[in-house]
């Protein structure tokens, strides 16, 4: 792996970029342990998410006991336990792999508006500590996308449509067979959610994120591009793989 600066870190492949994150996540974890009875954490869902939470449910230094987990988005309009479900993917990958004090995901299978209450009751409570996530094709976090992203945005959680670019890239990933199986809507964390926490990882890899990459990186400042706001974070770390980052 080539560091090319203090916090952006390249890989030759997308399973060392998902276990150098999770080599990353693990030290920053066990320094909290030694100074935290409680470690609140967001994970972010997708297969450009499968080395890092899989580095971290093996990991033998990390108290998971002391870990409060949530997830940052989820779909509108999936029955309860599909297998495209957000909470679905963590529970398979790492919740049902760790003893966790408690983890909080977001259900969409019944009242929206009590969901949402919910949800920013529980992330509001205390400050977050650490964000698993990563970048999409149209730049998006979570499931912010250019048209509802909003650096401002004064809710925790919020009701959006998916643009095409996002609902597409759910079939590149192969979590759908075709587009009209995607859905529409979502629930997702916003943007100043996520920035208020106090470390991000940020992992993302393949060719197809390319140009998302080249704007986070060195693109104006801009809900065009979402993610380029990560650069305005204190704590941001970056990890690519060649493919993904291209100088």
């Amino acid at each position: 792996m080539s560091v090319m600066n203090d916090n952006i870190h390249v890989s030759g492949t997308a399973e060392e970029a998902g276990v150098a994150a999770g080599r990353a996540v693990e030290e920053y974890l066990v320094s909290l342990q030694a100074q935290k009875d409680e470690i609140r954490m967001i994970f972010a869902a997708a297969p450009s998410q499968d080395f890092l939470l899989g580095y971290l449910a093996k990991s033998e230094k990390i108290l998971w006991d002391k870990v409060v987990a949530f997830n940052m988005d989820e779909y509108i309009g999936l029955p309860s336990g599909s297998p495209q479900l957000f909470a679905t993917y963590l529970e398979e990958r790492l919740f049902s792999k760790v003893t966790l004090r408690s983890k909080h995901t977001i259900s969409t299978v019944g009242s929206i508006p009590d969901e949402m209450k919910r949800i920013t009751k529980l992330i509001g409570s205390a400050p977050i500590d650490i964000v698993c996530l990563g970048i999409g094709e149209n730049g998006h976090l979570a499931f912010n996308d250019p048209p509802v992203a909003d650096f401002e945005d004064e809710k925790l959680v919020k009701v959006v449509e998916l643009d095409l670019v996002c609902r597409q890239q759910q079939v590149n990933d192969g979590c759908f067979k075709q587009l009209d199986d995607v859905p529409e809507t979502a629930l997702t964390l916003t943007i100043p959610t996520l920035l208020r926490a106090d470390a991000l990882f940020c992992v993302v890899v393949g060719k197809h994120k390319r140009e998302a990459v080249r704007q986070a990186i060195h693109g104006a400042i801009s809900a065009e591009w979402p993610a380029t706001i990560l650069r305005t974070h204190e704590s941001c770390q970056y990890f690519f793989d060649k493919e993904a980052f291209m100088e």
